[in-house]
């Protein structure tokens, strides 16, 4: 297996949500601001930081990064991929740090260590672009289950053994991440309950709080109209 740069790659870039986003993302992640925004750029822009990993001619993973401008303090933090995102095409601020978009495995890849694999990866693209360290508005594997808990709670669960609770974050932990911050509006999406009502599968014919399945967090209606903000938990990689 190897990693290519999407941008040297058209062939698999224009198969990528196929074969990775669509399968392993809700869909109404797809449908962000900043993403339907700026996703396209990012090839163009940051090439060095949106890679694939191939074995042979298959597309098995993926990784999406964008460098960011953030002074290291807690005032200056995002508040979270949202705001990392926007940063790096709006703020006229040089970068200091490497902000994680995505990481994507194809499902029956999963469980062989690509995740890891792609995380070194996006490790050392931070360091070849000179930037001082990672972060990662990380999604919390099994937060779903638990919607109603807070994610600055669900931040400090750890297991008998010391181990985060969350796999994704245990993952990130093992290889040197370190959670530093709860970021409980890391990605905002508001939209009409027609499009909320065709991305998840579901009816929502009044006004209410709803647990939709795979959402981190309730679904707010109002009005003929959606929000959902979506929690995740900061880690950094110092380089």
């Amino acid at each position: 297996m190897k990693l290519v740069r999407y941008a040297d790659t058209p062939d698999l870039q224009a198969i990528r949500h196929e074969v990775l986003s669509q399968v392993t993302f809700p869909e109404y992640l797809q449908n962000n601001v900043p993403g339907n925004k700026y996703w396209g750029r990012l090839y163009e822009d940051f090439p060095d930081f949106q890679l694939a990993l191939v074995d042979g001619e298959e597309l098995v993973a993926e990784l999406h990064s964008v460098p960011t401008a953030w002074d290291g303090s807690d005032a200056d933090r995002p508040s979270g991929w949202d705001e990392g995102f926007l940063r790096a095409f709006e703020s006229g601020r040089e970068p200091d740090v490497l902000c994680a978009l995505a990481i994507s495995v194809r499902p029956d890849r999963q469980g062989h260590g690509l995740a890891v694999r792609m995380l070194d990866a996006m490790r050392a693209a931070a360091r070849a672009g000179g930037l001082r360290e990672l972060i990662a508005p990380v999604r919390p594997t099994l937060k779903a289950r638990y919607p109603l808990i807070p994610i600055e709670r669900y931040a400090e669960w750890r297991r008998e053994d010391g181990k985060h609770f969350d796999p994704w974050i245990r993952v990130h932990e093992r290889i040197g991440g370190e959670v530093f911050a709860a970021a409980p509006e890391s990605m905002v999406m508001e939209c009409p309950v027609s499009e909320w009502e065709e991305w998840t599968g579901m009816r929502f014919p009044e006004d209410g709080d709803y647990i939709v399945p795979e959402m981190l967090a309730p679904l707010y209606v109002r009005d003929g109209c959606g929000r959902h903000v979506e929690p995740n938990v900061w880690l950094r990689h110092r380089l």
